[in-house]
């Protein structure tokens, strides 16, 4: 049974899940090569991006934020590749700032970045509206990170944006490690060492099967109950509630005060009973789990004349038949089922 937007407007799906956040891919492109998202022997000099008349307009983004918003949504998330690379995006987060829930508040509008343009960006994005900024940050040692960025990028410039978006109230600012065994774990300690007692916030993700080009093996995953274990045993932590109902990272408190980390476990410890999250791919595709295999061809229904009330409909129908719960199944998946099954890539969808 499809179930449409209840009476209330909210969008609920059939595993009574409201639809509250959206997240809003603006560029598959991005200016890294990361090994588990990017990796240049995949997206090489080569590769076919997304000509600029596929993208969805800013127009377009903005009236399926305003009816997401209308049926439920009270946050949106500006992703990728890396969104700093959408020309203008300034204007975009403008006209998102003038949206209202049906209460009249405004809407969270939040930007996950690399941070590379950041310094440069910070500013007059908090000007146009934005509200809060997490940047990708997988190691503070340069020569790792360079590798593990793939362009050579420094870590310094990295760090100068996110104290420009600090500088300019785009906080709490929050940094983002995914973590792979083998390659970036050894960083865990000094990562929380350096981030406590700072404004910033870290948190530490899963490394996660997202898309088929990142060669992704269970053995490589450090569960979260292994990171904090290893930063307890250092400085103790102790577990803190969750703020918003669908948080992804489980929040956990030095007990001496020295602030708060947070683990994001969608390998060892789904949270697809709360998740609460839609997304929409860069040409208009709205997908209703980051491990997706095909999306809904919203842009196809803008640019066909649809209107309003026919684009909330699509939308609470697509919502009201969701059933995704990929990252609980997972573990019942032999290696070889994984791998035979199709997923978007996380460039593609954003994060």
């Amino acid at each position: 049974m499809v179930r449409r937007l209840a009476s209330t407007g909210r969008a609920i799906d059939l595993l009574e899940r409201p639809m509250r956040d959206l997240r809003i891919s603006v560029t598959d492109r991005c200016n890294f090569r990361c090994v588990y998202c990017m990796p240049k022997e995949v997206f090489g000099r080569d590769y076919a991006f997304l000509d600029r008349d596929e993208l969805l307009s800013f127009e377009e983004i903005t009236r399926i934020a305003r009816v997401a918003a209308a049926h439920g949504v009270e946050k949106l998330r500006l992703t990728g590749g890396e969104p700093l690379l959408r020309r203008g995006l300034e204007g975009l987060v403008a006209q998102l700032a003038e949206l209202r829930t049906p209460d009249g508040r405004p809407l969270e509008i939040a930007l996950t970045t690399n941070g590379s343009a950041l310094a440069m960006k910070a500013a007059s994005l908090k000007a146009a509206g934005l509200t809060r900024v997490t940047v990708s940050l997988d190691s503070l040692d340069d020569g790792l990170f360079q590798a593990m960025n793939d362009v050579r990028f420094p870590v310094a410039r990295v760090l100068d944006g996110m104290q420009a978006a600090h500088e300019a109230g785009l906080g709490p600012v929050k940094v983002n490690m995914v973590v792979k065994r083998g390659l970036n774990d050894h960083e865990i300690l000094p990562m929380a060492r350096h981030f406590r007692d700072t404004p910033f916030t870290l948190r530490f993700i899963e490394y996660m099967d997202v898309g088929t080009s990142n060669g992704w093996e269970l053995g490589e995953v450090v569960p979260s109950s292994e990171i904090v274990e290893r930063i307890s045993a250092d400085s103790p932590l102790e577990p803190v509630g969750a703020t918003a109902p669908g948080e992804t990272a489980t929040r956990w408190r030095y007990v001496d005060g020295g602030g708060e980390i947070g683990v994001i476990s969608s390998v060892t410890n789904a949270f697809c009973g709360s998740c609460n999250r839609a997304r929409i791919s860069t040409e208009g595709k709205l997908f209703t789990c980051l491990f997706a295999s095909e999306g809904h061809d919203l842009r196809a229904l803008l640019r066909g004349g649809i209107d309003d009330a026919g684009l909330a409909d699509a939308m609470g129908s697509i919502w009201g038949a969701r059933d995704d719960r990929y990252s609980e199944v997972r573990a019942t998946l032999t290696p070889e089922l994984r791998a035979a099954r199709p997923r978007i890539e996380m460039s593609y969808i954003g994060g």
